[in-house]
């Protein structure tokens, strides 16, 4: 089990972060994720299953495709996600796609129905140690943020508390003033057509 304790901020210009975090970080690849949300009768629950065609390409220019299926159990609090997190690659799900095909023909067949579609371009960075993975994203129809990740291994207060001020400096580190800080989920602000 993994638990991510993440924020996310809303970005007008991404090129001052993006040229900071080239400064401060180390830069891992640049991304293509297309999510879609499943749930029973299309309703948004408090948890949900993604399915994520993933398509990232590294610093040396390999290009690796993926799916991933991912369940959370979502909890924000001040603006930070503490997620409860569970995540499978699904076999067979390389260029053709044929695999995540497969698994959301079983989802549908379960009684699953999508509810919201996410696309996001971006570029991803570790910054410090223990590394917080930083990624500068392009959400298609909601504008550019920066989100900030800490994987813990279990949900214990005292990490919680810590990562959420090593997020909320690195925040300050990269000149982000705090109330840029988004607390409301993607699919949230996507439902609602709300940017």
């Amino acid at each position: 089990m993994a638990v991510e304790i993440e924020l996310k901020a809303r970005l007008d210009d991404p090129e001052p972060v993006k040229q900071r975090l080239f400064s401060l970080g180390t830069y891992c690849r640049s991304y293509e994720k297309s999510d879609t949300y499943w749930a029973a009768g299309g309703n948004i629950p408090s948890s949900e299953v993604r399915v994520r065609r993933e398509i990232d390409t590294e610093t040396d220019g390999r290009v690796r495709e993926k799916t991933l299926v991912t369940y959370k159990i979502k909890e924000i609090r001040d603006g930070i996600e503490i997620n409860d997190e569970r995540e499978f690659l699904v076999a067979g799900a390389g260029p053709d796609g044929a695999g995540g095909d497969v698994f959301e023909g079983l989802l549908n067949r379960l009684g699953l129905r999508p509810f919201i579609r996410k696309e996001k371009k971006g570029r991803s960075w570790t910054v410090g140690a223990p590394p917080v993975l930083a990624e500068l994203s392009l959400v298609k129809d909601l504008g550019w943020f920066l989100e900030l990740e800490i994987l813990a291994e279990e949900k214990d207060e005292r990490i919680i508390a810590e990562s959420r001020k090593r997020l909320l400096s690195l925040l300050e580190t990269l000149d982000i003033p705090p109330e840029w800080v988004e607390s409301r989920p993607y699919t949230e602000m996507l439902k609602n057509g709300k940017a």
